[in-house]
């Protein structure tokens, strides 16, 4: 009976590691297919960066906050038709935003922080300015603007070309890395602590396959949706 349950065991690890080897060699093989358009997405992520213009990090900024619980396309389209619609400006009109996120979720919480946000935009600036590392720009975002926690902020800063190698440990990340065993589960919720763990493997994964953080993302947001957006 041991030696049933021993060759059981067996197959089943020959099994995990042949899904392993199929997940990673799938990994490699994308990246090499889209590693040109990756380049370009963080070349101009890197401009916004390096420009720091109010209005372009207040758009990336919005757009992070928007997207808990609802899909990317629609948040930038949202983001876009409030900017075309003036409706930030030094008079923010909170009630024309609540109307323009209907169709997100949270819409009515969501507008109020963006509104909220505008309040501290020159602050941001002024810390984004700053030679600090990726990971003390996140802690300050996470601490001072209401509506962006690990993952919105680690996002944000990607997005203006700042995030280094932190990791935007969204959903599909999770799955992909739970696929890999380099996490055992996928976490209902991620504490502060928990999220550092967590790209903290990440980080040694990457180094281990030399694919950066940054590619990654991107990779795996492909893997599962056959598109790359922001």
């Amino acid at each position: 009976m041991i030696g049933f349950f021993k060759r059981n065991l067996r197959r089943t690890e020959f099994k995990n590691m042949e899904k392993e080897r199929k997940e990673l060699k799938e990994i490699l093989l994308v990246h090499n297919k889209i590693k040109p358009e990756i380049e370009r997405k963080l070349a101009g992520f890197a401009k916004i960066g390096k420009g720091l213009k109010k209005n372009k990090v207040f758009n990336e900024l919005c757009f992070c906050m928007l997207t808990p619980q609802s899909k990317a396309e629609t948040c930038w389209e949202a983001v876009k038709k409030i900017k075309k619609e003036g409706l930030i400006s030094d008079r923010i009109d909170c009630k024309k935003i609540e109307e323009t996120l209907k169709g997100i979720r949270f819409h009515r919480t969501k507008s109020k922080r963006i509104a909220e946000a505008k309040k501290v935009m020159k602050q941001l600036i002024e810390r984004l300015k700053q030679k600090d590392k990726a990971r003390d720009k996140r802690e300050w975002i996470v601490k001072n603007i209401n509506g962006l926690g690990m993952k919105e902020a680690t996002h944000f800063l990607r997005n203006i070309g700042m995030a280094e190698d932190l990791a935007i440990l969204d959903r599909h990340i999770l799955r992909k890395l739970y696929k890999l065993r380099i996490i055992e589960e996928i976490p209902r919720s991620i504490s502060k602590n928990k999220y550092l763990e967590i790209e903290k493997k990440m980080q040694e994964f990457s180094k281990k396959i030399k694919i950066p953080v940054s590619h990654l993302d991107f990779v795996f947001w492909y893997i599962e949706t056959g598109r790359i957006f922001k």
